[in-house]
């Protein structure tokens, strides 16, 4: 039983096979079809011309052969007949003229002595007859003609072509000349229809050959056309993979090869630029993780003597000179908001030199988001809607800085009070904070991740560093999940997160035997 699924599904991976390659030379089978109908109607107008010209040859040649000998036989032998010949004489004439190179039947038409009309055939009772020539043949041979002088005899000698029983006949009939009997001939056309049959047949046969050489012809030109494109495509995908050294070899000087030595160029110029984007990238996350780093030294320093003056602030004893104290407390402030932005960008270059690491542990999301409200004094402004017991394997301190930047940024720039509601399934957890602001404008959706950016036409001034959203969305992704941002029907911005039951397979090493396919040329 094994065996047979196998099979089945090996026909099942080749069927597949074959479909794909069809639908991808689809270009192959116009170019072959086109082939072949080009090869399909220049043969079957040249067969179907030789074919009408040796059939017209065949029987005009078989025609004026018999219709001479008939003739001839007519004015020699029936035309030596009496006026009035014997049934005898008529009979022993028509065998004659049977008799002749040509082997036609013919039957004689007379009046006796007594004026009676009598026939003879060559074929006895059951031979030729008057039954088997047609009327109009008939007809036109016993119709008298005025003698001019362009027309000398009363009679002329009539033809006309008929199928018999699927057998083709030459019938025709004329008179003597002078005055006699009235004679019929018929001669089969069977041989000669045989002959045409077989060259039909031939040109038919030709007509195949034919097709069959212009489809092998058209596939040999649509590799030879076909495959410097399906390189081209190999090299364009790559190229699209990011693999910038892809390159084509480059033969001819045909508009294949110039198409290749332009993909070339392209590539070549695409690999400089990027890799001087890449240059100016990574001297800018250096400059920013250096200029992070270099800042802590002092700013620690400066933290110090802030929280010292913070201290001084808060005392009943007054320390500080009242006409100072406003200065003093933006300095606390600031101080505050600029060791906020120098821990946001090393988080950010930590995330761009992808040096960020999970730490994951079982987290129950309730408690989690409980805990992160609680520490930021939200208590009374933020509504939870979640159901204890869900639990997910997180990193919690990364699940609490994107909570915390959804959370503060709802209560800043949105309206109270701000609900967060948690929603789990099988493999997902889904958190939504929602604000009662006035929304967020259309045109600032998309741009609400971006670093640095703030909409500060329609929201009042932050007083962030423009870089919380973009690392919540971060360490979203480190965890394999998403954020969204969206207005709510009902009012207010709604901030969707989703993140996975169980981000383990996040934390697993690459298998470092896997490599990647060699330089496409």
């Amino acid at each position: 039983m094994t065996t047979q699924q196998g099979g089945f599904r090996g026909w099942a991976a080749d069927r597949k096979g074959v479909l794909s390659r069809l639908r991808f030379t689809s270009l192959r089978l116009r170019l072959v079809v086109v082939f072949g109908l080009v090869a399909l109607t220049a043969a079957v107008s040249a067969s179907g011309i030789a074919y009408w010209l040796n059939r017209e040859a065949v029987l005009t040649r078989t025609q004026d052969a018999v219709l001479r000998d008939f003739q001839q036989e007519m004015q020699n032998r029936a035309g030596a007949l009496p006026r009035r010949p014997t049934q005898d004489e008529l009979q022993h004439t028509a065998g004659q003229m049977a008799g002749s190179g040509q082997r036609f039947s013919v039957l004689l038409v007379a009046q006796d002595a007594n004026g009676k009309t009598v026939y003879a055939n060559s074929g006895g009772l059951n031979g030729f007859s008057l039954r088997d020539v047609p009327d109009s043949l008939r007809d036109a041979v016993n119709r008298r003609q005025k003698v001019t002088s362009a027309n000398k005899s009363p009679y002329h000698l009539y033809w006309q072509r008929v199928v018999d029983d699927g057998t083709p006949y030459l019938v025709a009939g004329t008179k003597v000349i002078g005055g006699g009997p009235t004679g019929y001939m018929r001669k089969s056309l069977a041989p000669e229809a045989k002959d045409l049959n077989s060259l039909a047949w031939s040109l038919g046969i030709a007509t195949a050959l034919a097709l069959i050489g212009a489809a092998l012809l058209a596939q040999a030109a649509a590799t030879t056309v076909l495959k410097p494109v399906h390189r081209l495509g190999v090299a364009a995908r790559r190229l699209g993979e990011g693999k910038l050294d892809t390159r084509l070899r480059v033969s001819g000087t045909d508009e294949l090869a110039d198409l290749s030595r332009t993909f070339n160029n392209a590539a070549e110029a695409l690999e400089k630029r990027v890799a001087e984007m890449a240059a100016r990238d990574e001297a800018s996350r250096r400059f920013v993780a250096d200029m992070s780093h270099e800042l802590r030294t002092p700013l620690t320093a400066i933290t110090a003597v802030t929280e010292v003056l913070e201290e001084e602030l808060d005392s009943e004893a007054g320390g500080i000179d009242p006409m100072i104290e406003p200065a003093v407390r933006l300095v606390v402030s600031e101080t505050r908001r600029l060791n906020d932005l120098v821990e946001n960008l090393m988080e950010v270059t930590r995330f761009d030199a992808g040096t960020a690491r999970l730490v994951l542990d079982d987290v129950d999301v309730a408690d989690q988001i409980t805990a992160c409200i609680d520490a930021r004094a939200w208590l009374d402004a933020v509504e939870l809607d979640a159901e204890r017991g869900i639990t997910a394997r997180l990193d919690p301190r990364r699940l609490d800085v994107i909570l915390a930047n959804l959370i503060g940024n709802a209560l800043k720039h949105g309206g109270s009070p701000v609900r967060v509601s948690v929603r789990a399934s099988d493999d997902s957890v889904v958190i939504a904070v929602r604000d009662h602001g006035p929304g967020i404008p259309e045109d600032v959706l998309p741009h609400v991740f971006d670093r640095f950016y703030k909409a500060s036409a329609s929201r009042p001034r932050s007083e962030g560093s423009g870089l919380g959203l973009s690392i919540a969305l971060e360490n979203a992704h480190i965890h394999g999940g998403e954020i969204t941002a969206a207005n709510s029907p009902e009012g207010g911005a709604v901030f969707t997160l989703r993140l996975p039951r169980d981000a383990s397979e996040l934390t697993r090493k690459p298998d470092e035997g896997e490599t990647s396919e060699g330089e496409a040329k």
